[in-house]
C-alpha cells in the first residue's frame, strides 16, 4: 500500500513521502499562480484551478486568496462561492455540493494527530516524525458556513444547512437546520 493509499483509507502516513511531496510541491505551484493572477483574467484562473482540484463543477467561484495542501482530493459542487482566505487540508477527501457559500476564513480539516504526545511524536536519533491520519469531510447542497468557522476531520454536513459564524464543527451536522457556537450546536430546524 502506498503512503498516499494509506492517507485516503485513514492510516497513519508519512507525508514526507515522495509521491505526496511532488503533489504538494505541485499544488503549491499552482496556488501561487491562482493567488496572484490578475483577477480579471477569470477563464486563465478557471484553468488552473481545474488543474488543481479534483473536480470543479460548473459555476464554481473562489476568491483568493485560497490554500490547500494538495488539491485533488477536493471535490466542488456547481454554483458553489469559496470566498477570501479559506484553508482547505485535503489529506482526505473533501466534498462540497452545489450551491454553497464559503464564507472568509473558513477552514476545512480533514488530518488529525494522536492527543498523547509519546503516540503522536516519533524521535529516531535527531529526526521526529508525527503520527497522521485522515478523516473525510462532506458537506452537502445550498450550505452556508459563516466566516471563521473550523470543518473538524470526518463530519458530515447535510443539505440546507446554515452554520453560524465563528463555529467550530466537530460533529455532524444534520439537514435543514441552523447550527452555532463552539462546539457548534443545533440551534432550531429549518422548514
Amino acid at each position: 500500500m502506498t503512503e498516499k493509499e494509506k492517507m485516503l483509507a485513514g492510516l497513519p502516513y508519512n507525508s514526507r513521502d515522495p509521491e505526496l511531496l511532488e503533489r504538494y510541491f505541485k499544488a503549491r505551484e499552482l496556488l501561487s499562480k491562482i493567488n496572484t493572477i490578475n483577477p480579471r483574467l477569470i477563464e486563465e484562473k478557471a484553468e488552473l484551478l481545474n488543474e488543481l482540484l479534483g473536480n470543479k463543477s460548473p459555476g464554481v467561484w473562489i476568491e483568493s486568496p485560497f490554500y490547500c495542501d494538495y488539491g485533488e482530493n477536493i471535490s466542488i459542487g456547481k454554483n458553489t462561492f469559496v470566498n477570501t482566505n479559506c484553508m482547505f487540508l485535503d489529506d482526505n477527501r473533501i466534498q462540497i455540493g452545489d450551491n454553497g457559500l464559503i464564507a472568509p476564513y473558513v477552514q476545512i480539516y480533514t488530518a488529525t494527530h494522536p492527543l498523547k504526545a509519546s503516540d503522536r511524536i516519533k524521535t529516531n536519533g535527531t529526526n521526529s516524525t508525527y503520527i497522521t491520519t485522515t478523516q473525510p469531510v462532506v458537506i452537502g447542497n445550498n450550505v452556508w458556513i459563516g466566516g471563521n468557522s473550523v470543518i473538524f476531520p470526518g463530519v458530515t454536513i447535510g443539505d440546507n444547512v446554515t452554520i453560524g459564524a465563528g463555529s467550530v464543527v466537530n460533529k455532524d451536522i444534520p439537514s435543514n437546520v441552523l447550527a452555532l457556537g463552539n462546539p457548534c450546536k443545533i440551534i432550531k430546524k429549518l422548514e
